[in-house]
């Protein structure tokens, strides 16, 4: 189902797990319970890891990703919380972060001096 409006829009998705969430009537039947949620979030990861460890199709990579990216949209309105507002802001924090190598990896972090 896309949305009537435009499906590039993060209003758009946010509208499509909305109404998803009404439709099985989450906020009343357990749906947006948190510690629910993080197991769900936590099985569509392993689905993750899977695709990528056992190099799965990327067709199947992706929607396994479109399935944790719904559980956070709906995490967002669950806990009720602008997920939008609280990407951007993140990003604008982590863009002032410095990288380093570790173990011939980038890593991008809070590095604390010991």
């Amino acid at each position: 189902m896309m949305s009537e409006t435009n499906p590039d829009s993060y209003q758009a998705m946010l509208d499509a797990v909305q109404a998803f969430h009404d439709k099985h009537d989450f906020k009343n039947t357990g749906g947006e319970e948190l510690t629910y949620r993080i197991a769900l979030m936590v099985e569509e990861l392993g689905e993750v890891s899977e695709c990528v460890t056992k190099g799965k199709p990327v067709e199947e990579l992706a929607e396994e990703v479109a399935d944790l990216t719904i559980l956070l949209i709906g995490t967002a309105i669950a806990a009720d919380f602008d997920l939008k507002q609280a990407f951007w802001k993140k990003m604008d924090k982590l863009m002032q972060r410095q990288s380093k190598m570790i173990d011939g990896r980038i890593r991008v972090s809070e590095f604390r001096e010991k």
